[in-house]
């Protein structure tokens, strides 16, 4: 049974796994059909896409979902462009894709960069079109996410600045060995449980860039594909009960989440992830590792 934890102060009861959306941008709308099919099989409540996945092919995939299923999921989707009016174009082209006529929570996505950070967060830029979103009833909650070594600085930076729902980043052993950022990190989820914002964590079975080895799956890094693995990559993350973990980006991946995360906790130790992490040749997916240390 996955567990069930209260998403910020949102009032939703979600799984504390979320489906990533992104795993439907590359596959056909019968795919799509068996992996609702899967996620309803294990109660999986909450769905997080974008218009960046798929270019906009994975809001089309869960858009015939939502006549019947509506009700079944917290609807989450982003908004990648940074101006004011871009944002709002960007969202009305997600509801009409998504086939909704609001969302539940809209988050601004990757949102790391200093100067992109200013216009979105500044007068004319995206906040304020995503504020406005809610006012309308067309959301009803707002969060931030971000790949790379700065995001959760700069995720401390946005709380500060607007009282957000959730925040979104990357989180994995090898990601958590490197000191600063797992000081930045914790820092985070401290000030994120005293203000009551949910965490999501992503890249949970991340192994190591593809490099020049070949590509045999929708994410962008290779992931961790055996099911005893799996097991432990998952468990691990979820041992830390302030984080939801959103899926990786490729259908065939899921299944093996979804069964790792209804095993429940098993708490490996931190020999066995450091076996893991040796036998399977872990390496980090990001490029550069400064940490912006003060928000």
């Amino acid at each position: 049974m996955i567990e069930i934890k209260a998403f910020g102060k949102t009032g939703h009861m979600s799984t504390r796994v979320i489906f990533g959306g992104a795993a439907l941008g590359s596959v056909n709308q019968a795919a799509a059909d068996r992996t609702l099919e899967l996620l309803l099989e294990y109660g999986i409540n909450h769905i997080d896409t974008a218009p960046s996945y798929g270019k906009g092919e994975a809001e089309k995939r869960v858009g015939p979902w939502m006549a019947e299923h509506r009700k079944d999921f917290f609807l989450a989707t982003k908004i990648g462009l940074h101006t004011y009016q871009e944002a709002k174009d960007e969202f009305h082209s997600s509801l009409e894709r998504l086939k909704v006529d609001s969302v539940d929570h809209l988050q601004m996505h990757n949102l790391t960069d200093p100067d992109e950070w200013e216009t979105a967060m500044g007068p004319g830029g995206a906040l304020e079109a995503l504020i406005e979103a809610r006012d309308q009833g067309l959301t009803h909650f707002i969060g931030v996410t971000g790949h790379g070594f700065t995001a959760p600085s700069m995720h401390l930076k946005s709380i500060q600045r607007f009282e957000l729902n959730s925040v979104l980043l990357a989180c994995n052993y090898i990601l958590m060995q490197q000191p600063e950022y797992a000081r930045s990190f914790n820092q985070l989820v401290e000030v994120c449980k005293e203000r009551d914002v949910a965490v999501q964590a992503i890249k949970s079975v991340a192994r190591r860039p593809w490099g020049s080895r070949e590509k045999t799956r929708d994410t962008w890094y290779e992931p961790l594909e055996d099911q005893d693995d799996v097991d432990k990559a998952v468990s691990w993350l979820l041992g830390n009960p302030n984080l939801f973990l959103v899926t990786a980006a490729d259908i065939n991946v899921l299944p093996k989440i979804l069964k790792a995360a209804d095993k429940g906790a098993l708490h490996p130790s931190d020999d066995q992830m450091q076996a893991l992490m040796q036998e399977r040749e872990f390496e980090l997916i990001f490029e550069g590792r400064e940490v912006i240390s003060k928000p």
